[in-house]
């Protein structure tokens, strides 16, 4: 054990003490989170060259209306009331006849001159859009644009038109204007928490609102920290271990250390570094999240799980990483393997929408049960407002140690074979041998 501390030791401080480390934890939040930055950043910085549109109105009611409401939207909105800058793309909106004759050509020679720049897009309204029948093509809205489905101008065009056919269908029935208010009067659907009591005083505590937040951005922050650990300590074993094989460390080391307690030293040293690495965010998003006032979103009891998982999960990953390492000569070797090796941590990250939305459903449980998965799908669960029944999490730790003991088990086989190999391909039936006959 002596030894394996020593090692332990001595792989802890050649991480922490490098310039890398230190880069590494102030900047791999920012490539992380980076995406949401600029989109806060970018989020008003809109493109505002104004917008020419042609409307085909084939139904003859709705396109004056749409030039209206578009005059009107280009002399309120698109200005800067205090500083007098355009913050928003005026639309200049074109009627054409419809063409009987061709209306093909008619669509033929809008599309080119979208091409060319001359318009932005172009709409064309069938004629019967008041009362559809039986024929839907008759009563559809085209919306025609090189980028219609990410274009605000089509979402724009939703409200106006169907709100100039409520007031037509409303003209026609003769229906007042109180009446109408009533009738389209729109009520939202609050998403509140559960009715609590309050075990030590026994008062009720009101229910509150769920917010994105809690649902959503705390468990993505959770398993990214837990991605973000395992990337820093576990994944550079493969290579660390093979660097040291083809420099000859290794054999220096083993004639002091075992193959095991070598192996050992390594993935604790990466436990140390992950631990560290943890605490430092762990406690600075408790401070930051407490002076902005949202200190009530951390789930403060997945907190001790977050740990216990993030050692299993290294200790998993890593061990398995040092033993593909040992088996590998070059760093050839190192990228074939390296990526097979890193699906059981990428796999989770795909599936992380469908667990937070229904963190109870048959899909979820199972997925967050496979002990390969389990550390990073069942914080998941844990992170959301739902309550996820008591004996799920402690299955799930059981199953993770029994695997984390297998797979050092295999591991540590692989690894004494393997560590003072040369010139042999680490192919996977020979792995697989290794890991049986030892």
């Amino acid at each position: 054990m002596r030894k394996i501390l020593v090692l332990v030791k001595r792989e802890y401080r050649t991480a922490v003490r490098t310039k890398s480390f230190i880069i590494g934890l102030l900047l791999a939040p920012v490539f992380m989170g980076g995406s949401l930055i600029v989109f806060a950043i970018m989020e008003d910085k809109v493109d505002t060259s104004d917008k020419e549109i042609a409307v085909i109105d084939h139904s003859g009611v709705i396109a004056d209306f749409l030039v209206g409401v578009a005059d009107e939207r280009n002399t309120n909105e698109i200005f800067n009331k205090e500083t007098g800058d355009k913050i928003k793309p005026a639309y200049h909106l074109t009627v054409l006849d419809t063409d009987l004759n061709n209306p093909t050509d008619q669509l033929i020679d809008l599309s080119g001159k979208v091409r060319r720049r001359e318009l932005h897009a172009f709409i064309e309204i069938g004629p019967d859009i008041l009362h559809p029948g039986e024929n839907q093509e008759m009563s559809r809205i085209k919306y025609y644009g090189e980028n219609s489905l990410m274009d605000d101008v089509r979402e724009w065009f939703s409200w106006p038109i169907n709100n100039r056919i409520r007031q037509l269908r409303v003209e026609e029935l003769n229906i007042e204007d109180e009446a109408v208010q009533d009738l389209f009067s729109w009520i939202n659907v609050e998403g509140l928490g559960l009715i609590s009591v309050d075990r030590k005083t026994g008062s009720v505590q009101e229910a509150r609102h769920i917010g994105v937040a809690e649902t959503i951005i705390v468990p993505y922050i959770i398993v990214f920290l837990m991605f973000m650990m395992l990337m820093m300590s576990a994944i550079p074993l493969l290579t660390a271990v093979m660097e040291e094989k083809m420099n000859k460390i290794a054999e220096v080391l083993l004639g002091s250390v075992t193959p095991f307690q070598f192996m050992m030293g390594k993935v604790l040293g990466g436990i140390a570094v992950s631990l560290t690495a943890a605490s430092v965010y762990i406690i600075a998003g408790i401070v930051t999240a407490t002076q902005l006032d949202v200190g009530h979103l951390i789930p403060y009891h997945v907190l001790p799980w977050f740990f216990a998982y993030l050692i299993l999960n290294i200790i998993m990953v890593g061990s398995g990483m040092a033993a593909l390492g040992s088996a590998c000569n070059d760093n050839k070797d190192a990228q074939s393997l390296q990526f097979p090796a890193m699906l059981p941590m990428i796999l989770p990250l795909f599936v992380m929408m469908p667990v937070i939305k229904e963190p109870l459903g048959s899909f979820a449980t199972g997925l967050s049960l496979f002990p390969p998965f389990t550390p990073m799908l069942m914080l998941i669960r844990q992170s959301t407002p739902v309550t996820i029944p008591m004996w799920q999490p402690i299955v799930g730790l059981i199953g993770v140690a029994v695997f984390t003991a297998f797979t050092l088990w295999a591991g540590g086989r692989i690894f004494r074979t393997c560590i003072l190999m040369q010139g042999q391909k680490p192919r996977l039936g020979n792995l697989i041998k290794y890991a049986i006959r030892g």
